[in-house]
């Protein structure tokens, strides 16, 4: 039993049988079709973002999985806060506003892409990435809500959403 594994980058919900999924599948005899529909079925929850899809194949029954990753931080961000692209300028030019618990929510869609231990280390990674975007939190700079996570102002959000930290990823 031969398998093949062939990564692809994706827009949620909208891949076709053109370039570069058709392409790249026709020399293994997949029914193409099957497997778009399949993709933009795991993937329309990120309609608007680019996902990196995995698409196994055996090559003897020409049977298909499909694994789905998550974004990247930046574009989740971006998602949240109705932006289509980052600033070239974050330091002057801001592309939107999220609440903290939109940051919380990102930190764990990303668990287990990111190396933080904890909730607490994974918001303050995703607040570091929204302020190198533009991106403001509860209309405050990302830097400054960091410091109000250290000293403890945001610890009932965060209490709120340890237990599914703890059980989301893996």
């Amino acid at each position: 039993m031969v398998k093949k594994t062939i990564r692809v980058m994706v827009e949620g919900g909208k891949a076709t049988p053109g370039p570069p999924l058709g392409p790249t599948l026709s020399p293994y005899k997949v029914n193409i079709p099957q497997v778009v529909k399949a993709i933009n079925d795991a993937t329309k929850d990120f309609e608007g973002l680019s996902v990196p899809v995995e698409i196994t194949i055996d090559i003897d029954t020409k049977e298909f999985e499909i694994r789905v990753g998550i974004p990247t931080t930046t574009a989740l961000l971006m998602k949240e806060a109705g932006a289509k692209q980052p600033t070239g300028d974050p330091a002057h030019q801001k592309i939107g506003n999220i609440s903290f618990e939109q940051v919380v929510k990102v930190a764990i869609l990303k668990k287990d892409s990111l190396t933080a231990k904890t909730l607490r280390a994974a918001v303050k990674t995703v607040l570091g990435t929204a302020r190198s975007i533009g991106i403001t939190v509860d209309g405050k700079d990302p830097k400054e809500v960091q410091k109000l996570v250290d000293e403890g102002v945001y610890d009932e959000i965060l209490s709120r959403y340890e237990e599914e930290w703890s059980k989301g990823g893996q």
